[in-house]
């Protein structure tokens, strides 16, 4: 995660939180050894409360598409060299539900992980993964409840039905709070064959998390 100069050791491989000293070993979080997420590994540009965060809620809320070529174009600058030799097959975007979608114009994830820069090889595509409308926010939920509520929200779209098996999946969001949605997410895709699975995130934010 690149905030405020911090080096990838100094957070979780898997989830992207900021490592304790304690933690610094193994180079993973309690949490994570403890309860292993579906997803394999998290890269984050930088924590929410940085930077950046002005422009991301332009875009989304205000609905500034201009915002989205100029954080993409940090992700390039600072995150595309290290990447350029990842190798996977797919790219896709958290989706939004269709009523979502239909609100808001665009799903913010699609239109920053579109106009991000990877290996030619990766298929990006909005249409793989679908999500089930739910009518409530669930932004200010603790961690639990965001894990109960996001429970099958998400499936594949039939069409691309059965085209995942043992397919290295990369997943792109604008904010990892808890890691909830983007754990379902995972479970779901190696449900359906996937064998690896990544998150590229946007904003990563400094999300408390109980450690005994």
């Amino acid at each position: 995660m690149e905030s405020d100069q911090l080096s990838n050791y100094e957070c979780c491989q898997q989830c992207g939180l900021t490592l304790e000293v304690s933690e610094l070993t193994e180079k993973r979080c309690r949490e994570c050894i403890t309860n292993p997420p579906y997803f394999d590994k998290t890269l984050c540009l930088d924590r929410y409360e940085g930077r950046l965060q002005s422009a991301l809620h332009l875009l989304k809320y205000q609905r500034r598409l201009a915002c989205a070529h100029g954080l993409a174009a940090a992700w390039n600058q600072l995150m595309s060299p290290s990447l350029h030799n990842v190798r996977a097959d797919y790219l896709l975007p958290v989706p939004l539900s269709l009523e979502k979608l239909s609100s808001r114009g665009f799903n913010q994830s699609w239109e920053l992980a579109r106009r991000i820069d990877c290996d030619k090889h990766i298929y990006k595509n909005p249409h793989i993964l679908k999500r089930h409308h739910h009518t409530d926010h669930q932004a200010k939920e603790n961690r639990a409840n965001r894990q109960i509520a996001i429970q099958n929200m998400f499936h594949i779209n039939p069409q691309f039905q059965g085209q995942l098996e043992s397919a290295s999946v990369i997943v792109f969001d604008d904010v990892m709070t808890s890691g909830a949605t983007l754990n379902e997410i995972a479970r779901v895709l190696k449900d359906n064959g996937a064998s690896h699975v990544i998150n590229w995130v946007l904003l990563r934010t400094l999300y408390t998390v109980t450690r005994s």
